[in-house]
């Protein structure tokens, strides 16, 4: 295993328990393991050495929450101005024309900025499978974690009501639920890889509750036990999900989760907006964690997440950007700063710190995915998942205060270095295992068709509703 010595640093922000930092230390690295951390570590014969004068080395940022395929439709005109179930209605004619490369390229995009903002861990939930393409999307994500060189958590989704069974997707991209079932298990047993410095987990992940049955959920939880895999879905986001829940099933959105077998320490949800009290304290009794994804749901005007009283019962918060469609960035550092504004808006500038949001995007996140055990903050004996800032950059001078906070109050929304199990993947703020210039052009290609092929769609449908209606008319 390669060695791995990193020196002389600015500091050493941990994240551990007790928050504890090493200002001027070093670290060593075996493989993925952090071996020692501290002062005077005689390793100078280690394979690979980094002089880290000058920088500050914090634990890597965790993304529990993403929609990589969505990466092809940021900045679409149209959908900027809409709420949640308009602005899924408009881009659903868009996302039924995804390809297999269309997925591939899209992740490479979107984890790669990932990796740039200092993220070294993602989960995504990918759930369009258009009729008449290979169920084999999530392979296409897979493939280019891997070469990227993220720590990857995808999660099997699924959408199985349809319109024309009441759900809001249109039927071109919903599946049968066999489907759905047979080729989650063929995800698990292909790729789930449960060890402790494993670089691929897999979950199952139902979309919502507008878009699946209760007998999919059902069954879903029962498969995702039955393998020891976490549970992941959408829930309490908008007042619109609550009202569909309350007219289809009679009952709010967290009543169907318990009814379902929804509920647990193996669960955790996305967004978590719209709870009451009684369900923040069964949250917290009950071990279920919640993404947190601050700009998206100011972009939906979904509303704000009670993020204190959830703190304060013990729910388990972590952090998520949220699919690039509702936030036309994937950079973790970006919105740090955007939940810190948030919070000090919404619950005054003493609730939550900018330090606090480092531990809900580190600590917190690997708690919410079941994983602080290997990462989540630097310590012996977890997984050397880190990113580094020059603290001589122009756009830090004047801001050298709070080693902690610089990150997300000062400066530009980038790192300077990513290592993710004790390996460089961006050095100097640039990506090292991929050519960043030829991806862009070829995914920008891709992102063209796509729109394209959506309106050519919808033009298409627009004369053969004026062709019927005139044959109505006469």
């Amino acid at each position: 295993m390669k060695t791995l010595f990193i020196k002389n640093a600015k500091n050493i922000i941990t994240m551990d328990e007790n928050r504890t930092e090493y200002p001027g230390g070093s670290m060593y690295v075996v493989g993925q393991e952090i071996k020692a951390i501290g002062y005077d570590l005689p390793c100078e014969s280690a394979d690979i050495v980094i002089d880290a004068r000058g920088k500050i080395v914090y634990p890597g940022l965790i993304n529990t929450h993403h929609h990589l395929y969505q990466t092809f439709t940021r900045n679409i005109p149209w959908v900027q101005n809409v709420e949640l179930f308009d602005w899924l209605i408009a881009l659903y004619d868009i996302w039924r024309h995804l390809r297999p490369e269309d997925v591939y390229l899209s992740a490479v995009v979107g984890l790669g900025e990932l990796l740039k903002s200092g993220c070294t861990a993602s989960a995504d939930h990918f759930y369009v499978f258009p009729n008449g393409v290979s169920c084999e999307l999530i392979d296409e994500e897979i493939r280019a974690a891997r070469e990227i060189g993220i720590r990857f958590y995808p999660t099997r989704g699924s959408m199985s009501l349809g319109r024309s069974k009441g759900g809001l997707p249109p039927d071109e991209i919903v599946q049968p639920e066999d489907v759905i079932l047979r080729d989650t298990m063929r995800i698990i047993e292909t790729y789930h890889d449960p060890s402790k410095y494993s670089m691929l987990r897999v979950g199952v992940a139902p979309c919502s509750p507008f878009s699946v049955s209760k007998d999919l959920l059902r069954e879903s939880a029962d498969l995702a036990r039955s393998y020891g895999v976490r549970m992941h879905t959408h829930l309490a986001e908008t007042i619109d999900e609550e009202d569909f829940c309350r007219e289809k099933f009679g009952m709010r959105p967290f009543e169907l989760m318990e009814e379902t077998g929804w509920v647990g320490e193996d669960v955790w949800y996305a967004h978590g907006i719209w709870f009451d009290d009684k369900e923040i304290a069964k949250l917290g009794a009950c071990g279920c964690g919640v993404a947190h994804c601050p700009s998206s749901n100011m972009k939906m005007a979904s509303g704000t997440m009670r993020i204190m009283d959830m703190l304060q019962a013990g729910v388990k918060v972590g952090f998520g950007v949220d699919g690039s469609a509702s936030n036309d960035s994937s950079n973790l550092l970006l919105d740090l700063k955007i939940m810190n504004l948030l919070h000090n808006l919404q619950h005054g500038t003493m609730a939550l710190s900018a330090e606090d949001c480092l531990s809900i995007a580190t600590r917190g996140s690997a708690k919410v995915l079941g994983w602080e055990d290997a990462i989540g903050s630097l310590e012996v004996g977890k997984a050397a998942d880190m990113f580094m800032i020059d603290t001589n950059r122009l756009e830090f001078a004047g801001a050298l205060f709070n080693d902690t906070a610089l990150p997300i109050l000062a400066g530009t929304p980038t790192v300077d270095m990513t290592i993710v199990g004790g390996r460089i993947v961006v050095d100097k703020g640039r990506l090292v295992n991929i050519d960043e210039e030829s991806f862009a052009m070829r995914a920008q290609k891709a992102a063209e068709r796509m729109l394209e092929a959506a309106l050519e769609h919808t033009k298409v449908n627009y004369k053969k509703t004026r062709i019927r209606n005139s044959a109505i008319l006469t």
